[in-house]
C-alpha cells in the first residue's frame, strides 16, 4: 500500500494517515523526497476500501502495489534514492562510483599499492575481501580482523571509502567499526538471518545478486534489509550461473535497465565476477556504464599474476588507468559524469 501524500502536506496530517494505517494492521515506512512525502503501509491485509485513505485530509493519491516488493519498488521512492557517504561520495546521483582494489586483503605492501592505483585513477571506494567465502576449504580464507584494519588506514590515506564483505550475523560489530559499505556476497544473497540483522543497523549495504537469482529475488533479499529501517541499499549484478562454461558467469548486462526500472535502489556492476576474464573486464565494464549503471565493483590487484585469489580476474594497474580513461568518454553520452 502506498499513500502518496499532496505537496506542502502538514505534519499532523502525515502523522494522521500513519496512524489510520497503523489501525489497519500495516507497518510503516516513511521517505520524504523533494516534492512529497510517500508512505508506504507493509502488510497482508487487503480487505479495505482505499478510498477511505483517499479521503484523508493532505493525501493525494494511495494505490495498493501488486509486486511482492513493497519497499525495494520504485513507487516508495520515485526520484530514485541517493546514498550519502563519507568524501562527499553520493551513490544514486549524476557521478558513477567506483570502487576497486584486490579480491582479498594479502598484505599491508599490496594493499597500499593498490589504493593508490586506484585513487590516482580516479576510483572512489577501495574493495578487498578480509574474510573470504571459498569454494575449497583449502583456498586462503583472508586475514580477518587484521585485514579489515589494513583496509582502513588505507582507505584513510588515500581518501577512499572501504567496502568489505560480512558472512555472518557476530561478524557485523567489528565490520562496522572499519568500513563504510558492507557488501552481501552473492552466497548470502538469501542469508534472510543475516539480512534481518542488516536491517538493523545504519551504514550502507552492497547486495550482491545470487549466482542463481531471478531480479525478483534480488529484490525480495533487499526488501529484508529495507523492512528493517536501513534504507541505503545497493543492488549489484555480478553475473548469474548458465550452461555457459567460456565465462565464469553470464554478467546479465539487461538486469541493470531492469532494476532501474523496477526499484529505486541504485545499481552497480560488478565485470570482474561477471566474467572471470581479465580481458572482459574492460567490455563490460563499459556496457554497464551505457546501460545506466551508478558505479562499478571492479578487481585490480599490482601483480594479478601472483594474487591469491582471482588474479584471472583482476586488472593490472595501467588496465584499470586505461579503462578509467575510456569510462569517462562514456559517461557523459548517457548523461553521467565519473571520477
Amino acid at each position: 500500500m502506498i499513500v502518496a501524500m499532496q505537496e506542502g502536506a502538514k505534519d499532523d496530517q502525515i502523522q494522521h494517515v500513519v496512524e489510520h494505517l497503523v489501525k489497519l494492521g500495516f507497518a510503516v515506512h516513511r521517505t520524504t523526497g523533494v516534492l512529497q512525502t510517500i508512505l508506504a503501509g507493509v502488510g497482508a491485509r487487503h480487505d479495505f476500501d482505499i478510498r477511505d485513505l483517499e479521503m484523508l485530509p493532505g493525501v493525494q493519491e494511495v494505490y495498493r502495489v501488486t509486486a511482492p516488493y513493497k519497499l525495494a519498488g520504485r513507487s516508495f521512492r520515485p526520484e530514485g534514492t541517493v546514498i550519502h557517504l563519507p568524501h562527499g561520495v553520493k551513490i544514486g546521483g549524476n557521478e558513477i562510483v567506483v570502487m576497486a582494489g584486490p579480491c582479498s586483503v594479502e598484505s599491508r605492501e599490496n594493499l597500499f599499492r593498490d589504493a593508490e592505483v586506484v585513487a590516482k585513477a580516479g576510483a572512489k571506494g577501495l574493495r578487498g575481501g578480509a574474510f573470504k567465502p571459498r569454494s575449497s576449504p583449502y583456498s586462503f580464507q583472508g586475514m580477518g580482523e587484521e585485514g579489515l584494519k589494513i583496509m582502513r588506514e588505507a582507505g584513510d590515506k588515500f581518501g577512499l571509502l572501504v567496502i568489505s564483505e560480512v558472512m555472518e550475523i557476530s561478524q557485523i560489530p567489528l565490520m562496522m567499526t572499519y568500513v563504510d559499505i558492507l557488501q552481501v556476497g552473492a552466497r548470502n544473497m538469501q542469508n534472510f538471518n543475516l539480512l534481518r540483522e542488516l536491517g538493523k543497523i545504519r551504514k550502507p549495504i552492497l547486495l550482491k545478486r545470487g549466482i542463481a537469482a531471478t531480479i525478483e529475488e534480488l529484490l525480495l533479499s533487499a526488501e529484508y534489509i529495507l523492512s528493517g529501517g536501513n534504507y541505503d541499499v545497493i543492488l549489484c549484478e555480478r553475473g548469474i550461473r548458465t550452461f555457459e562454461t567460456y565465462t565464469r558467469n553470464t554478467m546479465d548486462i539487461s538486469a541493470i535497465p531492469i532494476l532501474k526500472k523496477l526499484s529505486h535502489l541504485p545499481v552497480l556492476g560488478d565485470p570482474s565476477h561477471g566474467t572471470g576474464r581479465r580481458d572482459l573486464v574492460a567490455p563490460m565494464a563499459r556496457a554497464s556504464v551505457a546501460a545506466g549503471a551508478d558505479g562499478l565493483l571492479m578487481e585490480v590487484h599490482p601483480n594479478p599474476d601472483k594474487a591469491v585469489s582471482d588474479g584471472a580476474q583482476s586488472l593490472f594497474p595501467a588496465q584499470f588507468d586505461e579503462l578509467m580513461k575510456q569510462l569517462r568518454i562514456i559517461a557523459p553520452a548517457v548523461g553521467r559524469t565519473i571520477g
